[in-house]
């Protein structure tokens, strides 16, 4: 999210509108009708029968590894099976390969049905079935809030304006499958769209008769249905399609299993020997993509679509500024946005030369990149000129509030290979204190902490985008460590938060990221302030004052029973850990206090040299300290030392920039939810082994 965290936005076309989540259905209507046999004659209309799905089901469970039970569950009691023979029922019924069925829904949703809610790009259930001219309205996050995008207080705060909206009177195949599996099924789109045993035989659907428009036979082997699982991804071009094929195939080969959020267990039997029949993507009829001009890595799909570079006179000129990285400075961070915005617009706005940048977009149904800035050149999208000046910029297709609006597998597994490419290109540690959200990036100055942005919110998946990333988050310690990383169970782990729908009333109940703080082992206890945003805390879905996210780590203060307190914007603060369901790991890192005879010392939103290290006709910037300070006794998590130092750009002609490296260095610290700086001379440095 560039610019806005409030709830006031903007019309955009193609993006979602925030509708009430819709109930969740009976395991009655779950099973009713979710499977149809075929008639006789050609081209005979297909009845849906519950017998004849749960007999599919009986012949196709010794495929899934253990036998479901066959009885009739209640109304109000799901079975945790019936999922898994939605799946068995509807790969008979299509003559699908069930593991190329569930490979599919995997990379859409991994099994989730969201309780009949749609994705940001409309598409609802375990197979991700589109509609988007019933999620059709929206909003753009752009123009909001208070935060300057470039966060360079040496020139005026850059307004941006709302971009061109895209036409909207033809929507793309990959965003209406729903009305097309409704056609092939004979099931309702309503349906399709609120039961998941529906939604899976509509995704069969799709995929049989894909695979007959390719004039391939519908064959039991899982490695002939490579073209049909390319078409399905709703990609335009052979490149993202193949992708998309690449993927579902590592899931097939590798196995799955989980639990989803309704409590369904769906296993996939790993099958490694499949080897696809990747010639059939020739006859798909997709266009060639060409990469030209993109650094991304060879296994995502990636388009170079340039944030224009352009000078308006008088001084003025958008939107980004032209460097020469990593040789002049480090790449130090990569930021994880979400878009408030679907593709289409969100494409418009970074080509507008008047608007903001960043460097990268990712696209939900498919995961296709588009690249917009070089990684040597610095796009205006964090908020902190230092931050921008060191950092990548990643958006993401998505919503920050509104928890059912959710992210894609294979958007997730997409922009992990671009993230493990780019850490491996400019060296940036893949943790959360270098990979970071938009949410973790501090205000550069007292002035703009309120208006900070808070995306991509509590709903984006830490735990199992580092999983992606080779990272994931791993006890480090012993019990009674000094340092904690925080690792809540996603999918168990849901702290209420308001304001979602409107100000004040409780977002749906969904799993999160972040783990709640209080300022006694008590959750009637007061929540943590931070008397940078001036204002009483809130469990507003906006409101960081008191939440630590997935993969921060800190500094132990105090225990007490099933709570754990740690060091959090100067105070103590206690979330709970129970042991059985702990919401944190043990670790070991780098700590920091203030020196020996300080008090306290000053925290800092960014690293600028000192004054005397700016040469002539380069100002001077202010070293201003945040409303924060750092007292005696508290220790912080170190996640980097780094220069002070300053990137001078403020003319269309780079001849003028210069990259300004002080004698003062810092220590990155995690503060509170977002990151800050100390100076080294103000600290001293100690380590919490394991």
């Amino acid at each position: 999210m560039i610019d806005g965290s409030s709830d006031c936005r903007v019309p955009l076309t193609d993006a979602r509108p925030r509708t009430p989540r819709h109930a969740r259905p009976s395991q009655e209507a779950a099973l009713r009708g979710t499977a149809t046999v075929p008639d006789p004659a050609p081209g005979g209309r297909r009845v849906r029968t519950a017998a004849g799905a749960l007999a599919a089901a009986a012949l196709l469970l010794p495929l899934l590894g253990a036998a479901p039970s066959t009885a009739r569950p209640s109304d109000t009691q799901p079975s945790p099976e019936s999922l898994q023979r939605a799946f068995a029922v509807a790969a008979a019924e299509y003559h699908v390969p069930q593991s190329v069925l569930l490979g599919v829904s995997y990379l859409q949703s991994r099994w989730d049905a969201h309780g009949g809610a749609p994705s940001v790009t409309g598409g609802y259930g375990p197979m991700h079935l589109t509609d988007a001219r019933t999620a059709l309205a929206g909003a753009s996050h752009h123009s909001e809030g208070t935060e300057d995008p470039r966060g360079d207080d040496a020139r005026a705060a850059l307004r941006p304006g709302q971009a061109p909206l895209p036409e909207t009177a033809d929507l793309p195949a990959r965003l209406t499958t729903l009305p097309k599996a409704a056609e092939l099924t004979g099931l309702s789109p309503e349906d399709l769209r609120t039961d998941p045993a529906a939604n899976v035989a509509g995704g069969a659907a799709l995929l049989a008769a894909i695979q007959r428009e390719l004039g391939e036979p519908p064959s039991d082997d899982p490695a002939d249905w490579y073209g049909a699982v390319a078409r399905f991804s709703g990609a335009d071009d052979s490149a993202t399609a193949a992708a998309y094929a690449n993927d579902v195939y590592e899931v097939i080969r590798g196995g799955e299993e989980r639990t989803t959020d309704a409590g369904q267990r769906v296993v996939l039997t790993p099958l490694p020997e499949v080897a696809p029949e990747t010639g059939q993507l020739r006859r798909a009829d997709l266009r060639p993509a060409s990469a030209d001009g993109t650094e991304c890595p060879t296994t995502v799909s990636c388009e170079w679509i340039p944030a224009p570079y352009q000078e308006f006179g008088a001084g003025d000129y958008g939107n980004h500024d032209l460097g020469d990285r990593p040789a002049s400075q480090s790449v130090r961070y990569i930021v994880v946005h979400d878009t408030e915005g679907a593709w289409d617009g969100v494409l418009n706005m970074v080509q507008d030369p008047t608007y903001v940048s960043w460097h990268y977009t990712l696209r939900s149904t498919d995961g296709h990149i588009a690249q917009h800035v070089k990684g040597k050149d610095v796009a205006w999208h964090a908020g902190n000129w230092y931050v921008n000046a060191g950092s990548i910029g990643l958006e993401h297709e998505g919503f920050l509030a509104e928890p059912d609006a959710w992210y894609t597998e294979a958007m997730y597994r997409s922009s992990a290979r671009l993230v493990k490419y780019l850490a491996k290109k400019y060296d940036v540690p893949l943790d959360r204190q270098h990979i970071l959200g938009h949410d973790n990036v501090p205000g550069p100055t007292a002035g703009t902490v309120p208006g900070m942005h808070t995306d991509p919110g509590p709903y984006w998946d830490w735990r199992h985008y580092f999983q992606l990333l080779g990272r994931p988050f791993e006890p480090s310690a012993g019990k009674n460590a000094a340092l904690v990383t925080i690792r809540p169970d996603y999918a168990a782990n849901r702290p209420e938060y308001t304001g979602c729908e409107a100000k004040g009333v409780p977002c749906a109940a969904h799993g999160s990221s972040e783990v709640r703080l209080y300022s006694d082992h008590d959750v009637n206890a007061p929540l943590i302030k931070d008397v940078g945003l001036g204002t009483t805390p809130t469990t507003g879905v906006n409101d960081l004052s008191s939440r630590v996210s997935t993969g921060q780590q800190y500094a132990v203060a105090d225990r007490w029973g099933d709570w754990t307190a740690i060091w959090y914007l100067g105070q103590k603060a206690w979330f709970h850990n129970p042991e059985k369901n702990p919401a944190a790991v043990p670790a070991s890192g780098r700590l920091v206090t203030p020196r020996e005879g300080l008090d306290s010392v000053p925290v800092y939103g960014r690293a600028y040299p000192e004054k005397e290290a700016y040469p002539a006709g380069v100002p001077a910037q202010a070293v201003s300290p945040l409303p924060y300070r750092l007292p005696k006794g508290q220790r912080y998590v170190v996640g980097d030392t780094v220069p002070g130092e300053y990137y001078y750009a403020v003319t269309f002609d780079e001849s003028s920039h210069r990259v300004v490296v002080g004698q003062d260095q810092y220590y990155e610290i995690q503060y509170g939810h977002r990151v800050a700086y100390v100076r080294a001379a103000d600290v001293t440095l100690v380590s919490a082994g394991k």
